[in-house]
């Protein structure tokens, strides 16, 4: 078996074809590089304008997603309408349902500083307008006009009754009549002394006056109800008087908005409606004057709570970024205060929401983020399908809350949501909520790598010329350049890729323009990048190191020279973080005559996975296909993890499981020297696996730290030679003939590495070469067969 050779260990970056001495004579890329179909997605949705065309984004979490879509839409809502502004006014006819007015663009602020300019000007013309001499002389008139005609009522009355000597007299209950005698009143002893005739002429008389005074006494209320109304009216004309040519200014300035004259219109009536208030006003001093007006609460219903509005802000469309989508920071909010142990609002504390400022445009939303947040994605789903945005609380949802508050009028909505996440929350969202696809039609999904070529590694050193401008970074040379990319494409884990995490490719170069600072370098080089990668790996390795010390001092067993049965090394890969390393383990497998089951001791103890698992029931497979056609499968096997004391997931180490597995049956030793890596199928085939990289760094490490002695190495698959990106340090010892790595593409070629032996085909008789390994395999299990047959002879051939 033929190693690989120094080429195919690493994909070495060219830049030969482009002339240059550092990155500063790169001109850069402008947006993202192999991402057009993401990014024509981005432009399909937010460009059309049907309902539902919402777009979804997802990617690596390190792909500069956030940043593309900004940029895009930027560009997209620079270009695009400016959206109407909104206010909300006092609802004079239902006080808790505030009105929503919709203004053109910028003309909020200009309704809120006129309103505010009448209250200015009211807060000066009334208190003046009821303080003037005309008036308090009309008021005067109307109280003399009704106190005139009380008393000429009063004196005929009195008059009819002296005539007929009676007199009006006021009682505790009231008024009455009483009869005089020489000009005093009749005592009632002196009354019951008169004849009876007088008795009944002076009743009578009395009861004609009684009904002539309950006759007065009914019409003075009526009386002072003209009064007060003449009073109302007074106050009303006066009112009118004093703001008419404030109010008819401001209907003027805005006579082309008919929701806002109509607004002005119910303010005009109920300022004249309630007049009265500022009479007190009048009374007052100056300096207290508007205190006093305050203090009644008039002229706070009159102000404008500007909502929302493109005053002051860059033309176009709005694009707005919610990073905290709280349900209040999404739909809005109602704020209250405590005034005399009362929690109270108004429609001025109507706060807007991410909904309200993007109304018209477009508003991002990190999808995590957002679900993380009680009713947030339910609110968001209910808007866009109502197309309103109505504002609910935590609060009275959940019930925390019984004051009264307000319902504001919804305001229409037209946005574009954007929302961000990763790929698994996405598969996640759609299959438990059917209604994503509803609101969300439109997909953006973010490559994780670009095919690299000379044409693509050209387009990558311009979007390193991009990010070091725009990080203000020190310049790359040629070979700093070139290590970028080829560590671009370690981060892909595969040769023939680029990476598209953005973001780590930026954190990169920013690390090592600090080393080349460190150094007094004026320009990165590769000495520079390569020093940033030791670093990032050094940080992160105290858990790697700790394992391996454990290796080194044989607490965890490891063997890298001789031979034995059914012991081999296999690889895994440990992730911590945004770290990943590998690390041998030694797989056994033991094997006696028995019904033919296969024992996967890490199920057993259920430190198995599923995906672990269905790799050792392929061995089963693979073995009734292959051996001993003619007669059951008689053995029991166990296979195990040695000092394996976490879970056990995938099936990267099935072919060395199987190798393990055959060296036991056939009683033939296997090189420990070599480390295994690779799943298998049922007809024996050796398939890729992830991590190659760090398994065959994982176990070079181990034996450069016990001496390399030549013979080491490690089998991978062939089929992911594609993605070998190896460090610098195990391709110079495989160059050297210190260590190496061999592509197997079937289990027999692997077994023959391993044991020296040939694997063996089928002769033509139908059987294998008696000393090859599938020989030996399979001589082993027809004697396991007899075995069973001679300990149980009526077991059924079938082997179960």
């Amino acid at each position: 078996m033929v190693p690989l050779t120094k080429e195919q260990l690493a994909r070495r970056a060219d830049l030969s074809g482009i002339a240059f001495e550092t990155t500063a004579q790169i001109d850069p890329v402008e947006g993202m590089i192999g991402q057009e179909r993401a990014l024509d997605a981005l432009r399909f949705g937010s460009g059309i304008a049907a309902a539902g065309f919402n777009l979804f984004v997802i990617g690596p979490p390190e792909a500069g997603l956030e940043r593309a879509v900004r940029a895009l839409l930027a560009r997209k809502a620079a270009t695009s309408p400016v959206p109407s502004d909104w206010a909300y006014v006092h609802n004079f006819i239902a006080p808790r349902r505030p009105r929503a007015l919709q203004l053109p663009p910028g003309r909020a602020p200009l309704l809120s500083k006129a309103i505010d300019d009448l209250i200015a000007d009211l807060e000066v013309a009334l208190p003046a307008a009821f303080d003037g001499h005309d008036f308090e002389a009309r008021r005067g008139a109307l109280d003399e006009a009704f106190r005139k005609k009380q008393d000429d009522a009063f004196s005929a009355l009195a008059q009819e009754a002296a005539a007929s000597n009676a007199t009006i007299v006021r009682t505790p209950i009231g008024f009455g009549v009483a009869p005089l005698k020489d000009g005093q009143v009749l005592k009632p002893d002196e009354f019951n002394a008169l004849d009876e005739g007088e008795r009944n002429r002076i009743h009578e008389t009395l009861q004609t006056l009684e009904k002539k005074l309950e006759r007065v006494l009914a019409a003075v209320p009526g009386w002072d109800k003209e009064r007060r109304d003449g009073v109302r009216a007074l106050v009303r004309d006066t009112a009118r008087n004093a703001v008419n040519h404030s109010i008819e200014d401001t209907k003027t300035a805005f006579r082309d908005l008919p929701q806002v004259l109509e607004h002005l219109d119910l303010l005009e009536r109920h300022l004249l409606d309630n007049a009265g208030t500022f009479i007190a006003a009048a009374a007052a001093e100056d300096s207290e004057r508007k205190s006093v007006i305050r203090q009644a609460g008039s002229f706070d219903l009159f102000e404008v709570n500007v909502l929302v509005t493109s005053a002051g802000q860059p033309q176009g469309a709005p694009l707005v970024e919610e990073l905290h989508p709280t349900l209040g920071n999404l739909v809005g909010r109602i704020e209250h205060q405590w005034q005399q142990g009362v929690l109270s609002t108004d429609f001025r504390r109507i706060k807007a929401g991410a909904l309200h400022r993007a109304d018209g445009g477009y508003l991002v939303l990190d999808a995590r983020s957002l679900l993380l947040e009680p009713f947030s994605y339910l609110a968001l789903k209910r808007a866009l399908k109502t197309r309103r945005i109505k504002i609910d609380s935590v609060d009275e949802i959940i019930g925390l809350i019984s004051t009264q508050s307000l319902e504001p009028e919804p305001i229409p909505l037209d946005v574009k949501v954007i929302l961000i996440g990763d790929r698994m929350l996405y598969y996640l969202l759609s299959a438990f909520d059917p209604e994503l696809a509803t609101h969300f039609k439109v997909l953006a999904d973010f490559d994780d790598a670009l095919d690299r070529a000379p044409d693509s590694e050209a387009n990558f050193l311009r979007l390193i010329s991009s990010l070091l401008r725009r990080e203000h970074l020190k310049p790359l040379d040629r070979g700093g350049a070139e290590c970028v990319i080829e560590h671009a494409a370690r981060m892909a884990a595969d040769a023939s890729k680029l990476t598209l995490q953005v973001d780590r490719v930026r954190d990169l170069l920013a690390e090592a323009d600090f080393w080349a600072g460190q150094e007094g370098s004026a320009v990165t080089t590769r000495s520079s990048v390569e020093r940033a990668i030791r670093e990032q790996i050094r940080r992160a390795s105290r858990v790697r190191d700790q394992l391996l010390e454990s290796t080194l001092k044989n607490v965890s067993l490891i063997t890298t020279q001789g031979s034995n049965v059914g012991q081999i090394n296999g690889l895994s890969v440990l992730g911590l973080g945004d770290y990943a390393f590998g690390r041998p383990t030694r797989i056994t497998a033991r094997v006696h005559p028995g019904a033919g089951k296969l024992i996967d001791i890490e199920r057993e103890v259920e430190l198995g996975g599923p995906i672990h698992s269905k790799g050792v029931l392929i061995l089963s497979g693979f073995l009734a296909g292959r051996y001993a056609l003619d007669a059951p499968i008689s053995m029991q096997a166990s296979l195990v993890f040695e000092q394996s004391y976490a879970g056990v997931e995938g099936d990267s180490a099935s072919s060395a499981e199987l190798y393990a597995l055959l060296s036991a049956l056939a009683e033939i030793a296997l090189r420990q020297d070599l480390a295994v890596t690779g799943s298998v199928n049922q007809f024996g085939q050796v398939q890729a696996i992830g991590g190659v990289n760090e398994k065959i760094e994982g176990f070079f490490d181990l034996c450069r730290e016990r001496g390399l002695t030549g013979t080491q190495g490690v089998m991978i698959p062939a089929s992911n030679v594609q993605h070998l990106m190896l460090r610098a340090d195990v391709i110079d010892a495989c160059d050297q003939g210190r260590f190496a790595v061999y592509p197997i593409a079937t289990i027999d070629q692997g077994i023959g590495l391993l044991t020296g032996v040939e694997a063996g085909e089928r002769m033509v008789s139908g059987e294998f070469a008696p000393h090859s390994v599938n020989g030996k395999v399979e001589a082993r299990l027809r004697a396991f067969a007899k075995v069973r047959r001679m300990q149980n002879p009526e077991a059924p051939e079938s082997g179960k």
